[in-house]
């Protein structure tokens, strides 16, 4: 980014990746690019609290992410410190559990989103796919975030959760108040975030009612009734995880949905190839995921005292790796400020760097998008801006919050 009121160039002096106001016009990638170059292990700033060390090169995430002993989750995964009253409660999600504790706890929901499940649910996702897409085909324009990306990952997590279909705009505006907490369309005053994990937790609880008096075959009665540990998940366990796979199972895709969308857009050269050979969409997932990073950052704290290039961090403090750098660190991704549809390799980090807190739920995220992109380059071919997109206020989630597009309406 270059600073508005003079055109000079960015210097490490004024590098701020923390200010959410900066991602409202876009990702920084140039703070990115000048970190990567001359501070790869940045000591960075924060208000209100004592900074924390930016991570922007690839190989050094990758590392973090495989010592989960060093390099732990137990004091929370965002950057700010948490209170212990509130540390307790997120401790209870497996993002900010450790090993062996997160071991045992992704165990039990593990089986759900396996290669092999997950490929028998593409019929299902086939179908929500059509429906969503028959919905707008007619019109000509839509919102293209509400309208069409959020509606798939939301419709699909809930019903693999056994929410009830009608409930599930109940979750996306939960979702959208928790990760958008510093964004004032969605959060209007101080502690809605806050007040919508408790919503969230209430209504995780009159489910785990409902499945043990009527077990069904669905995640929920899986968790009602795991015993990680040897001993049964309690009620604000259950609701923890329940609150867990409900939000980012939609929030993400949702916005990768969206974020691959524009990049199609803006780049006409890669979809006229996409559109010319669909068989070439399994590959560009993988730079959609690669080019959007919808989770941008996570931060986890030094239990000991370690170095890292050179850059010595001491027991206690925060180091946070930042997935949307490493996805375009020079020296693993040639060229990586280019959108190419064709990449390979692409071992992209925006599914976490491998490790114990690789994302679980991968497999049903690159079919969601994979299907998704197949009908509308097929049954929306020409879709365009109607007008600017609205982007999240958030330095955690490269999110769209809105996207008015147009396309010529399908007949019949």
């Amino acid at each position: 980014m270059l600073r508005e009121e003079t055109q000079l160039p960015l210097t490490l002096k004024d590098v701020d990746v923390f200010d959410p106001d900066i991602y409202v016009r876009g990702v920084p990638h140039e703070a990115f690019r000048l970190l990567r170059r001359e501070a790869p292990v940045y000591r960075h700033q924060e208000p209100n609290g004592p900074g924390f060390f930016a991570i922007t090169k690839y190989d050094d995430l990758v590392r973090i992410s495989l010592d989960s002993a060093t390099f732990s989750s137990a004091q929370g995964t965002n950057i700010p410190d948490l209170p212990e009253d509130a540390l307790r409660v997120i401790r209870m999600m497996m993002v900010n559990m450790d090993p062996p504790k997160h071991t045992q706890y992704r165990r039990t929901v593990s089986k759900g989103f396996t290669p092999r499940v997950v490929r028998e649910m593409e019929p299902r996702v086939r179908g929500v796919t059509t429906e969503i897409v028959d919905r707008v085909a007619a019109r000509g324009s839509c919102d293209f975030v509400t309208d069409i990306a959020a509606e798939l990952p939301l419709q699909v997590i809930v019903e693999l959760m056994g929410v009830p279909l009608e409930d599930r705009h109940k979750v996306f505006e939960w979702s959208n108040q928790m990760i958008g907490a510093e964004d004032n369309e969605y959060a209007q005053m101080p502690g809605e975030g806050r007040l919508a994990a408790m919503q969230v937790f209430n209504y995780a609880h009159q489910i785990a009612e409902q499945r043990e008096r009527e077990p069904q075959s669905d995640i929920v009665t899986t968790l009602v009734n795991a015993e990680p540990g040897g001993e049964r998940l309690t009620r604000p366990e259950f609701a923890a995880f329940f609150m867990l796979i409900a939000v980012a199972g939609n929030e993400t895709t949702r916005n990768l949905i969206s974020g691959a969308m524009l990049a199609l857009i803006e780049h006409p050269e890669q979809r006229a190839k996409l559109q010319a050979d669909p068989s070439l969409i399994p590959i560009a997932v993988e730079e959609m995921l690669r080019w959007v990073t919808p989770v941008m950052h996570f931060r986890r704290t030094a239990t000991r005292d370690v170095e890292i290039r050179g850059q010595k961090i001491r027991e206690g403090e925060k180091v946070v790796m930042y997935y949307s750098s490493a996805n375009r660190d020079e020296d693993v991704f040639p060229g990586g400020d280019v959108f190419d549809i064709a990449r390979s390799p692409n071992d992209h980090v925006a599914f976490g760097g491998g490790g114990a807190h690789f994302c679980l739920g991968s497999n049903l995220a690159k079919l969601e998008i994979r299907v998704m992109f197949e009908e509308l380059l097929r049954r929306l071919p020409d879709i365009e801006l109607a007008a600017p997109v609205q982007r999240l206020r958030s330095n955690f989630i490269n999110g769209i919050k809105h996207m008015p597009v147009r396309f010529t309406p399908e007949r019949g």
